[in-house]
Formats: structure tokens, C-alpha cells, sequence
């Protein structure tokens, strides 16, 4: 298959039970969404039938391949399927689906709109839905705080298995990161962090597996000597940071068309989504007001949740902060389209005296079609601005 947007790579060992069940329900949730898509599963040496369920399920759906690798290791299954991917947006998730697949719409969005370079789910933060046990919990919120205090980080959760990294990025990092285990993630994103990466976080809804395989003593002890060896090189020098910050400073302003691409997809996707919305809107409210006021009704509700979603998923917005400027900014581009289109019309009755329905079709749609490129301009360098891609100062802690 051609190049997809997205590559969801699931490392698997020993999972002739769950993988069928597993790739089937995320290959269901893929298909609902408006992007090209591969899933990649990465097995480790799994010495029971999984490689050849994997190999059925491949010769199954075209969107699906299978990397094999002969050593176990989370870290160096990811290294491998995200090295050897000519994906756009690179993701992995393990094959219990903790996660809730409905956080994944979220999770690549800022990607796509080109805000971020790396998002990452977290079970930490306050819009978070956990369910597991004290034991895990504890050790969970206990790493995570070491890790903020002994390194500094700032993201909440290093190693839910739900993260998604743009290819550019990954190309960079991969071959700094020395870990083929579990401490992976966490090496991932400190680099990142430190190489002035924009991450993203995604509040998630996870169910902890009960059947888990995941030693977490051994896992604890290798995430404290991970901790103790990055530290060590970051504070010797001896991780390249300054060289991966200045080819992904360079990697982002090559990429600018691309990123373009993706907001103007994301944008005429919102922009038909809200046609409809409007059609129904129209007809709902059309049998108790008059077409005058359920006309104009269904506009300004449509313009507010058109607004809303590009700022959401067209421009990677996220949070509160602005929100309100954005939609009275929204409403004021709204207010320049009717005066175009309505002006259109009384300049076209006063320069002709054509009155066929098909003259003023054309000149309607002309007049739709510059202000449908006026909103997009308008949003891309006035309301939406955080969404521009940059790449962040990387901190001097």
C-alpha cells in the first residue's frame, strides 16, 4: 500500500489469545476515521503461535504487516517497526487495549495540524479515568514523581502504552535512545523534552490488564538504572541534543507545506461536517420558527461549532485559555462572509439586469468559495496562532 498517514505499531510476545480480537477492534476503529492507515505488528521472539496468527492476519487486511524480531524488548520492537515506517505520524499502543481507542482522535491531532511533534496518553492528569490496582498506582505516581524531581521533566506520565511521535521527530531521536526495554518510553520523551520537542499530553481512560505479564519489580529496578545512566550523559554532554535541535528546527520549516496539507484536510473536513449539521439544524428548527430566524439560528450555532472543531483538530488548540476570543473572533469572520455574499448580490442587481437563478448561483458561489479561503487565511494567522508549528525552547533547568 502507499504511504499512510498513520502507522500503529502493536509489540506483541506470546499473544496467540488476545491479537485477533485486538487488531480487529482497532482496525474497526481506524476505518471510522478519514486517514490512510497501516497496523504493524511487532513481534519479539514469541515462541508460541503468534507470529503465525500475525502472518494470517496480515495475508487478511491489506493494512496490516508483521515486523518479526528474534530478541524480546519493547523498546527495540519500536526501534525497528518505527524505523523501517514510511508513515507520516508513527503510533504505538499495547495489544490489551488498556487505553480507551476513543482518546486516539485526540491523541494525533495535534500532529497532524502540525502543533506538536510527540503526544502522549496519560492516566496521571485530572480529566483521567483509571482502574487498576494501590500497588500499581503507587508505583505509577511514585516513578513519574522521581522523575520530576531527579530530571525535571514536565510531562505527567512516562510510560502509558499510548504515544504517538511525527516521523521527523522519530528519525531524530531513535538512534540516541539506548534502551531496548521498558525505560524506552521514558528515554524517548526526556530527549524530546530536552531537544525543544512540543509534547502533547491526552487525558486517558484506562483499565489496567489483570492478566498482565509486566515483572513490575524487575521494571522498576531497570527504570532507576535507565534513570541514573541518561542522567549521567545529560549531565556529561555526551547526548548530541544541540545537533537533533537544529535538524528538527530545520525538519519543521521544510515541513511547512505538509503541515498545510493536513490543516486544510482537517478544515474542509470540519467545513462539510457543519454543511450537514446545518441542513438538519435547519429542518429541526424550521417547524417552530420562521425560515428568516431558523435560518439565521442554525448559522450562528454551526459557525460556533465549526470554530470550535478547527480550533480543536484543524489547529491543535487545546484548553480553555482563549477560547471565547476565538469564538467572538469566529463570529466576526462569520459577519465579513454574509456581508460578502450578501454584498455580492446587491452589486450584481445594480451592474446587470440579469434576474435568472443561474447567474446568481455562480456569483453566489464564487463569492462562497473567497470566503471559505478568507476563513481558513483568517484562522491560520489570526484566531488560531498557537497552532502554528514551532518548535519550543528546550529548558535550561
Amino acid at each position: 500500500m502507499r504511504s499512510p498517514v498513520l502507522d500503529v505499531v502493536i509489540p506483541v510476545h506470546n499473544e496467540e489469545l488476545g491479537l485477533v480480537p485486538s487488531v480487529t477492534k482497532v482496525r474497526d476503529h481506524l476505518l471510522a476515521m478519514p486517514f490512510s492507515f497501516r497496523i504493524t505488528i511487532a513481534d519479539n521472539a514469541s515462541t508460541d503461535a503468534t507470529n503465525h496468527i500475525a502472518r494470517q492476519l496480515a495475508h487478511t487486511y491489506e493494512e496490516v504487516r508483521v515486523v518479526r524480531l528474534e530478541e524480546k524488548g519493547r523498546g527495540r520492537a519500536l526501534k525497528q517497526a518505527w524505523s523501517s515506517s514510511d508513515a507520516g505520524i508513527l503510533v504505538y499502543m499495547d495489544v490489551d487495549l488498556s487505553t480507551d481507542l476513543n482518546a486516539l482522535y485526540p491523541l494525533i491531532a495535534p500532529l497532524l495540524s502540525g502543533h506538536s511533534g510527540l503526544a502522549i496518553g496519560s492516566r496521571l492528569t485530572r480529566d483521567s479515568r483509571t482502574l487498576r490496582g494501590p500497588k500499581r498506582e503507587l508505583i505509577s505516581r511514585g516513578y513519574n514523581y522521581l522523575l520530576r524531581g531527579a530530571l525535571r521533566v514536565r510531562f505527567s506520565d512516562a510510560q502509558c502504552g499510548f504515544k504517538a511521535i511525527k516521523r521527523d521527530v522519530a528519525q531524530s531521536l531513535l538512534p540516541l535512545i539506548e534502551d531496548d526495554e521498558w525505560f524506552f518510553d521514558t528515554e524517548l520523551l526526556i530527549l524530546a523534552e530536552r531537544s525543544g520537542v512540543r509534547i502533547h499530553e491526552v487525558p486517558v481512560d484506562w483499565t489496567d490488564d489483570p492478566d498482565s505479564r509486566v515483572d513490575v519489580r524487575a521494571t522498576a529496578l531497570a527504570d532507576l538504572r535507565g534513570m541514573a545512566r541518561l542522567g549521567s550523559a545529560l549531565v556529561r554532554g555526551r547526548v548530541p541534543l544541540a545537533q537533533v535541535r537544529h535538524t528538527l528546527d530545520r525538519a519543521s520549516e521544510t515541513g511547512a507545506c505538509g503541515v498545510l496539507s493536513a490543516q486544510v484536510s482537517l478544515f474542509v473536513l470540519v467545513g462539510i461536517v457543519s454543511t450537514v449539521a446545518y441542513g438538519v439544524l435547519y429542518v429541526l428548527l424550521r417547524g417552530r420558527l420562521e425560515p428568516m430566524t431558523a435560518n439565521a439560528a442554525a448559522l450562528v450555532l454551526t459557525t460556533l461549532a465549526n470554530t470550535a472543531a478547527n480550533r480543536r483538530f484543524s489547529f491543535g488548540v487545546k484548553g480553555p485559555e482563549g477560547a471565547i476570543r476565538h469564538q467572538v473572533q469566529g463570529l466576526l469572520v462569520f459577519g465579513a462572509g454574509l456581508a460578502i455574499t450578501s454584498g455580492s448580490l446587491w452589486i450584481l442587481e445594480r451592474v446587470t439586469t440579469l434576474r435568472h437563478p443561474l447567474v446568481e448561483i455562480i456569483v453566489l458561489t464564487a463569492a462562497n468559495l473567497a470566503v471559505t479561503v478568507l476563513r481558513f487565511v483568517l484562522m491560520r494567522t489570526w484566531i488560531f496562532t498557537a497552532g502554528r508549528p514551532k518548535v519550543t525552547a528546550p529548558s535550561t533547568d
